[in-house]
């Protein structure tokens, strides 16, 4: 499944300059990204910065000149928002287990040349579950992708819905394509590296505070599976 195309760009006033081309494949598992459980998130900078709108329209890209050597930005999973969990009644049991969601892993791949931007594509595989105590076989999951500095300021934060018709069944795998994303940069000596690409489910604090804590509750094939 391929999303209409998605730009971030870091600021108007950035100028573009030439880079060498570049192009780098990888994978990402959001069960081992757990180092960014420490730090600020870009949703709790949704919630608890006041001036999150000046951040997203940077002037210029204060972060430190690295050559350009081409290596493509991070591109991971938001350990926090890694995981859609629904309980009826908020209480966490197998029989009361909703909608469900995990990303499974991203492929990723960009290329910068010439006078060109940095170019992202993404593939990421959601896995979607529908638990016991799931109304319907329709869910309509909300997700986003951000792009930072790394470890620092959120550029852009765009989100998206991802519907699901379960027809029955009690999970469903689906590939969704994101491209291109597009990261304008000041002068040459800002390489991919700099940049930081984060996707997530929108969650409520609860589920957040639930995948932080590494719970589960896998819909499997044969019924609903807590794991820890």
């Amino acid at each position: 499944m391929r999303r209409p195309l998605l730009f971030l760009a870091a600021a108007t006033a950035l100028v573009l300059a030439p880079v060498a081309a570049s192009a780098q494949y990888g994978s990402t598992n959001p069960r081992t990204d757990r180092e960014r459980q420490r730090g600020q998130t870009p949703g709790q900078q949704d919630q608890k910065d006041p001036k999150k709108e000046d951040e997203w329209n940077l002037r210029k890209a204060p972060i430190p000149g690295v050559a350009a050597a081409g290596p493509c930005p991070y591109v991971k999973v938001l350990y926090d928002a890694a995981r859609y969990q629904e309980f009826a009644g908020g209480r966490e049991s197998s029989s009361t287990v909703g909608f469900t969601g995990e990303i499974e892993g991203l492929r990723a791949a960009c290329e910068y040349k010439g006078a060109e931007p940095i170019r992202v594509r993404i593939n990421a595989l959601f896995s979607l579950g529908k638990g016991p105590a799931a109304q319907g076989n329709h869910k309509d999951y909300g997700y986003w992708v951000a792009v930072t500095f790394r470890n620092q300021a959120v550029i852009e934060k765009q989100r998206f819905s991802l519907p699901v018709d379960f027809k029955g069944r009690e999970r469903v795998d689906q590939n969704v394509e994101l491209g291109d994303i597009i990261i304008p940069r000041a002068n040459t000596t800002i390489s991919g590296s700099n940049f930081e690409i984060l996707l997530g489910f929108d969650v409520t604090p609860q589920m957040a505070e639930f995948n932080r804590e590494g719970k589960r509750f896998r819909i499997t094939a044969s019924g609903t599976t807590p794991q820890q």
